[in-house]
């Protein structure tokens, strides 16, 4: 039973790792084309620490949103169509949760959910749209590779990404 539960943490571990490390080259490579974009120049390594805090938060709400089951529950008849479900489900719970996220963070620094909350009323629905469909094409890959890899079954998918073929 031990080793089971030390099992399980270890892989839930390792998921963690592999997703907060997709996201954090992601976000990486958005902010830094943002910044060449804006040319913004002096900025650091303010792009690596602002990629990395919000993949690894965003990545554990990624493993939240999978351990509620985020998408499960919809009988869907194709991978495709489970594909699509699940990444807009998770889209939607990371959506919430970082909502939470930044009320939570507002209070922590002494401002009232009212005044975080208006600070989203002044975004322009356009950029939280945008926002949104940027997070969406992040998550179809990395909803596509979890669910081609169940679908071929436990480390199947590994083994073909990662051993070398004669």
């Amino acid at each position: 039973m031990a080793s089971s539960i030390k099992d399980r943490a270890r892989e839930e571990l390792r998921r963690y790792a592999v997703v907060a490390a997709y996201f954090y080259i992601c976000f990486f490579v958005l902010m830094l084309h943002e910044s060449i974009l804006l040319e913004k120049t002096g900025a650091g390594l303010l792009p690596h620490g602002l990629a990395a805090v919000k993949a690894l938060v965003l990545g554990k709400f990624i493993l939240i949103g999978e351990a509620v089951g985020a998408g499960t529950r919809f009988k869907v008849s194709t991978l495709a169509q489970r594909i699509a479900v699940r990444s807009l489900l998770l889209l939607v719970v990371l959506v919430a949760l970082t909502i939470v996220e930044e009320l939570i963070v507002g209070k922590a620094h002494g401002k009232p959910f009212a005044a975080t909350l208006a600070e989203y009323e002044q975004r322009s629905v356009l950029a939280m749209l945008s926002g949104c469909l940027v997070m969406l094409l992040i998550m179809v890959p990395l909803v596509a590779a979890t669910e081609v890899g169940r679908a071929l079954g436990t480390g199947v998918l590994d083994r073909l990404l990662f051993n070398r073929t004669e």
